[in-house]
C-alpha cells in the first residue's frame, strides 16, 4: 500500500479578503477595465493588476520590483486569483502606463462608487493639498508633459535637495474618507488649484449644497471672489499674519459666546481639565489686488481656545529663556576673543534674533567702556510681551455661510473636522508608504499616487465600517494589551487582521484560515464578512 504524506502549506492572509470585499463593493477592476480595455490575449486584465496593487499597499506595501515575492508568500492567488508569476514589475508599470490617461476619471468613478455603495455623506468636504518626495532626476526634456510634472516646490517634508509630485485630497466629513482626489505637479501652487477642485467636489455632492472647509491657502482675494460668485459656501482660517496681535488684544474675551466643544484627545480629562473654546463675530473685508477690484466683504468668526493660549504661552517663555541664555554669554563675552567689535555682537545679536523669534520685543544697546571695548546691554520689551499674551489664543475663520444657516459656533464645530484630513496624510505617508517614490516616468509617478489613493479610500472605508459597526460610544476592547477601550483606526484593524494565516490545503482537504485571537473574530464581524469558507473573490 502506498501512503501519500501531502505537505502543509501556510501563506499569510492578513487583510486580503477584506480589501477584496472592500474593491469589489467599489467595483474598481470593473471600472479600470471600462477605461483601458484589456488585451484579449493577456492573462491579467489592467483592473486585476490595479487591485492587487492596492492591496499590496494595505498589507505589506513594496517597490514594484517586490511585488511578485510580496504576492508568493501572502494568499494573492486563493484571495485575487492572480499568480504571482504574472507580476513582475514590467507588467505593472504597463498597468501604470494603462491607468495613466484616466487618473481624473477613475478618481471620479470610484469615488462616486464610494458613495453609493457605502451611504456617504459629503454635504461637507474639507480639502487639502500635500507633496511627495521622488528620488530621480527627472530632467524636464524627459517628462511627458500631458501628466503631471515632478518638480521642485515647497516640500512639506522639507526634502528641498528632492523634486516632488502633489496630490489634493477631498476628505467627507462622513467618516474622513476621501471621496476625491487628484494628482498635481509638484510647482503647482495650492491656492491656484482650489476652483478646480471645487467643480470635482460641487459634482459629487450632487444635490446637496457643498460645504468646503480647507486651509489658510484658500485665503486669496482671487479664491474667495471665485467661490462667492459660484455661491460655495466654505470655511477657512485667515493666516496669522493678515490680522495684527494688536487687534486681538483688544477683543473683550467676556463678551464672547462659550461653545460646547471639547477635542476628542481631552475626554478622558474631567471638565476643569479640558480646553474651553469661546466666538465673536464681525465682518472682514478684503481688498483686491488692484485699485479697480471690488472689496470683499465677508462673515468672520474669532475664537478664542484657552489650550492654544496656554500653547503659545509655554512656547513664547521657551524662546525668551533661550534668547536670554544666548543673550547672556554675548554681554558677557564682550569685549573678549569672539566679540571683540560692536560688529560682531551685532552679528550675533541678529542670529539670535531671528532664530528665536524676539525680534519684535528684543531692545538691545551696544556701546563702549572707557578702554575702549564693547559692552552690551538688552532687555526684552514688557508692553510688547503683555500685548503678544494678550492675544493667546485667538484665531480667525471666514466664511460665506449667514448667520442664519450656521451661527458662530457652528462655523468653530465644522471647521474642526479639518484635523481629519492631516490625519489622512499621516496615513498616506504612513502605513500605506507613498514616500519616497522610485518609479520612472512622470505618468508612472502619478498612476502610482493614484493607486495610492485608491488605497487610502479602502483605508478610511474600513475605519468607518468597523467604528459605524460598534455600538454606544464606539469604542472597543481587544486592540491594546492592557484593555483600554478605544476608538479604533485602520491602522490598529489591518495591524491585528495581518496576524491571520491561511493554511492552503489541497484537493482533499479545503484551505483553511487559521484565527489565533478573539480579536480577528470579532473585527472580521464588524467588517460584515466570513472567511471561514475562501475561496475569494466571491462571485
Amino acid at each position: 500500500m502506498e501512503v501519500v504524506i501531502e505537505s502543509v502549506v501556510t501563506k499569510r492572509l492578513g487583510a486580503l479578503p477584506v480589501a477584496a470585499e472592500f474593491l469589489r463593493r467599489l467595483d474598481v477592476a470593473g471600472i479600470v477595465d471600462a477605461l483601458c480595455r484589456p488585451d484579449p490575449r493577456a492573462d491579467l486584465t489592467h483592473g486585476q493588476v490595479i487591485e492587487v496593487l492596492v492591496a499590496n499597499r494595505l498589507t505589506a506595501p513594496a517597490p514594484l520590483f517586490r511585488v511578485g515575492d510580496w504576492a508568493r508568500e501572502w494568499a494573492v492567488e486563493e484571495v485575487f486569483g492572480v499568480e504571482s508569476d504574472l507580476l513582475n514589475d514590467d507588467r505593472l508599470a504597463r498597468a501604470l502606463d494603462a491607468i495613466a490617461p484616466h487618473l481624473d476619471r477613475l478618481a471620479g468613478s470610484v469615488g462616486a462608487a464610494a458613495i453609493s455603495a457605502f451611504g456617504l455623506d459629503t454635504a461637507r468636504i474639507h480639502w487639502d493639498m500635500t507633496s511627495m518626495s521622488v528620488h530621480g532626476s527627472y530632467p524636464v526634456e524627459d517628462q511627458d508633459e500631458g501628466y503631471p510634472m515632478v518638480k521642485y516646490g515647497h516640500p512639506k517634508d522639507r526634502r528641498v535637495d528632492l523634486k516632488q509630485i502633489q496630490a489634493g485630497l477631498g476628505v467627507s466629513a462622513d467618516g474622513g474618507v476621501p471621496v476625491h482626489t487628484k494628482v498635481f505637479d509638484g510647482g503647482a501652487g495650492e491656492v491656484a488649484q482650489v476652483v478646480d477642485a471645487i467643480k470635482a467636489l460641487r459634482h459629487l455632492a450632487g444635490e446637496r449644497r457643498l460645504l468646503l472647509i480647507a486651509d489658510s491657502k484658500l485665503y486669496s482675494w482671487g479664491n474667495i471672489a471665485a467661490l462667492l460668485d459660484a455661491g460655495v459656501d466654505f470655511i477657512a482660517p485667515v493666516p496669522a499674519a493678515k490680522v495684527p496681535d494688536a487687534f486681538y488684544a483688544a477683543l473683550d474675551l467676556d463678551r464672547a459666546a462659550p461653545v460646547d466643544y471639547s477635542p476628542e484627545r481631552e475626554e478622558h480629562l474631567p471638565p476643569e481639565q479640558r480646553g474651553r473654546y469661546r466666538v465673536l463675530e464681525d465682518v472682514h473685508r478684503i481688498p483686491g489686488p488692484r485699485k479697480r477690484d471690488r472689496v470683499l466683504e465677508i462673515r468672520r468668526v474669532l475664537v478664542h481656545s484657552t489650550g492654544s493660549a496656554d500653547g503659545q504661552r509655554q512656547a513664547r517663555e521657551k524662546r525668551l529663556a533661550k534668547a536670554a541664555a544666548e543673550l547672556e554669554k554675548v554681554q558677557h563675552g564682550a569685549g573678549g576673543r569672539y566679540y571683540s567689535t560692536p560688529e560682531k555682537i551685532a552679528a550675533r545679536i541678529g542670529v539670535i534674533a531671528k532664530t528665536r523669534r524676539v525680534a519684535s520685543c528684543l531692545r538691545t544697546a551696544i556701546t563702549t567702556d572707557e578702554q575702549g571695548r564693547p559692552t552690551l546691554d538688552w532687555h526684552f520689551d514688557e508692553q510688547v510681551l503683555a500685548a503678544e499674551a494678550a492675544a493667546d489664543g485667538w484665531y480667525a475663520l471666514v466664511t460665506s455661510r449667514s448667520a442664519e444657516a450656521s451661527d458662530a459656533s457652528q462655523v468653530l464645530l465644522d471647521y474642526k473636522g479639518q484635523g481629519d484630513i492631516e490625519r489622512r496624510y499621516g496615513d498616506f505617508k504612513g502605513p500605506l508608504a507613498v514616500t519616497p517614490v522610485f518609479v520612472q516616468h512622470n505618468r508612472r509617478v502619478a498612476a502610482l499616487i493614484q493607486v495610492i489613493c485608491l488605497a487610502l479610500l479602502v483605508f478610511c472605508l474600513i475605519e468607518r465600517q468597523v467604528r459605524r459597526a460598534l455600538d454606544g460610544d464606539g469604542r472597543m476592547q481587544g486592540l491594546y494589551p492592557n484593555g483600554q477601550r478605544v476608538r479604533p483606526t485602520a491602522r490598529m484593524i489591518l495591524y491585528h487582521l495581518g496576524q491571520l494565516q491561511l493554511r492552503v490545503g489541497s484537493a482533499t482537504d479545503p484551505p483553511t484560515v487559521l484565527m489565533a485571537r478573539g480579536i480577528h473574530l470579532h473585527l472580521l464581524d464588524l467588517l460584515g464578512l466570513e472567511v471561514t469558507q475562501p475561496r475569494w473573490p466571491q462571485t
